[in-house]
């Protein structure tokens, strides 16, 4: 075994067990103890902060240190540390999406293709759900192509399905990703239209990373979240569900005031408009508040309310 391919073996050890008893380790790699002291003092110059024991039950351990060093993960647990990343990604703890999508992108860069046909096939493979409706990543190297693409300021081409129209070809300057209301979206310059543009990313197709760079631009807004939020209520929605809300209106406006319209009747009701693409997200927003409520429109939202409220109560029926 060569001398590169032995530390590396080494490390993935000293990653596995907290204590390795120095005969044992040297026994593992088929090694005597002073080639054995030399490896260590190689990761050691490299920044692995490993300590060493001397005496009765000495040996070696991995510690911590004050910088990361580089990783070694088996297959399962890259598989698994870029999945952990994903469900953070897709908005079920927005502080930390932006953080875990430039790790997953930095991971499945490196990953070799046989982790990555593994990590496609859990695709299907259900978890817990998170509270209300989320759209998951499905598509693990499409965010990645385009998380690099921002970070290396690289012109991206990709093919782009919007909710209503035609897919079509785009070409644009990518600047960041941003999670949403439980989805991701692209904040980019598209480059044909010669203006700023926001793409869910789970319409975006075949994304393919140009070679060629821009000088980055400075984003339309101060906050990308909000910005995207605005984009969001500007865009026609597929339904405009209307209700009447038992409850004054700056309460309701602190479940809902990314969501929807808030208008006060008095000071114990108000009127709630949400504009939405699922009617079970609008569903969900409006028992979210914890209220009595009438639905008023549209025909689809009020029959779809009755639903629920006809299983939720067959639910909780006693049979006789």
């Amino acid at each position: 075994m060569s001398t590169s391919l032995r530390a590396l073996e080494l490390l993935g050890l000293l990653q596995n067990r907290r204590h390795w008893p120095g005969d044992e380790l040297a026994r593992r790699l088929g090694v005597s103890q002073r080639t054995l002291r030399r490896d260590v003092d190689g990761l050691q110059d490299l920044g692995y902060p490993i300590t060493s024991t001397r005496g009765t039950g000495g040996g070696y351990q991995l510690s911590s240190g004050a910088s990361l060093p580089p990783l070694v993960l088996s297959e399962e647990e890259a598989a698994a540390v870029v999945l952990g990343l994903r469900e953070v990604a897709s908005g079920a703890y927005t502080p930390s999406g932006d953080a875990a999508v430039s790790a997953m992108a930095k991971v499945v860069q490196v990953l070799p293709a046989r982790i990555r046909r593994r990590i496609d096939s859990l695709r299907s493979v259900a978890g817990p759900r998170a509270n209300g409706p989320r759209n998951g990543i499905a598509d693990v190297a499409c965010l990645t192509t385009v998380a690099l693409a921002c970070r290396d300021h690289e012109v991206l081409t990709f093919r782009y399905q919007p909710r209503n129209g035609r897919a079509g070809e785009r070409t644009a300057h990518p600047h960041r990703t941003v999670a949403v209301d439980q989805r991701l979206y692209l904040i980019a310059w598209d480059q044909d239209r010669a203006d700023w543009r926001t793409f869910r990313l789970d319409r975006i197709q075949n994304p393919v990373r140009s070679g060629s760079t821009f000088v980055p631009r400075v984003l339309p807004a101060a906050d990308p979240v909000e910005y995207v939020h605005r984009q969001i209520g500007s865009m026609p929605a597929k339904y405009l569900v209307h209700a009447s809300v038992q409850a004054p209106a700056d309460r309701v406006r602190q479940e809902v005031a990314n969501y929807g319209v808030v208008d006060p009747v008095d000071d114990g009701r108000c009127e709630v408009r949400i504009a939405a693409d699922s009617l079970e997200w609008a569903a969900f927003c409006l028992v979210a508040i914890g209220v009595s409520f009438t639905v008023h429109g549209p025909p689809e939202a009020v029959t779809y309310m009755r639903g629920w409220g006809e299983r939720l109560t067959a639910a909780t029926s006693e049979e006789h």
